[in-house]
């Protein structure tokens, strides 16, 4: 069996330290009306951000047969 995969960056401003659920939630449903099943978010490192753990962005993998 044979699968495709695809990556969707997202990337937003921080607001309080918190990304928007509504648009993951959105990204999530729109991907999923397409077949696509999530298989991993992975989040990206900001560059030039000072202190540790610090995220701009997140990298959302799905995954559906080929």
């Amino acid at each position: 069996m044979a699968y495709e995969y695809k990556v969707v960056e997202l990337r937003e401003k921080w607001l309080g330290g918190k990304m928007s659920g509504e648009k993951l939630e959105k990204v999530l449903n729109d991907e999923a009306a397409h077949g696509w099943q999530l298989k991993a978010i992975t989040g990206a490192d900001v560059k030039g951000r000072m202190g540790p753990g610090g995220v701009e962005g997140l990298l959302v993998t799905f995954e559906r047969q080929a």
